[in-house]
């Protein structure tokens, strides 16, 4: 009998298998992403002080779109990078947080390379 995949259990299983391999340092901090059914969250973290250095998401003022879509993901990987270069942050670790890289996360992730972030 073929049994249903439990998808959050999935993306908890891939997220504790990319947070094995990667963290955040103060020269090359860890952006990490969220991903709600409404709205799309990013950080930057450094975890050998436990900080959050920058962060921005849908919620913003300067976010135009209010979902947690392709266009959304643009806009806030546009200011990520924006508030990290302010900050002299220019290199920085991935995070997925477990999700594919696709669709909205990869759209993040290109926005914030476009950007000047380099990853």
């Amino acid at each position: 009998m073929v049994s249903k995949t439990n998808r959050k259990f999935e993306v908890k299983r891939r997220h504790i298998r990319v947070r094995r391999k990667i963290s955040g340092t103060p020269e090359c901090p860890r952006m990490c992403v969220y991903r709600s059914n409404n709205n799309l969250f990013v950080q930057v973290i450094d975890d050998v002080a436990g900080n959050t250095l920058v962060s921005a998401s849908t919620l913003d003022k300067e976010v135009k779109t209010k979902h947690s879509n392709k266009e959304a993901a643009k806009e806030v990987g546009a200011l990520i990078a924006k508030r990290a270069l302010d900050k002299n942050i220019k290199t920085i670790v991935f995070d997925r947080s477990g999700y594919v890289y696709h669709g909205v996360i990869k759209e993040l992730a290109e926005a914030a390379r476009e950007a000047g972030l380099e990853f």
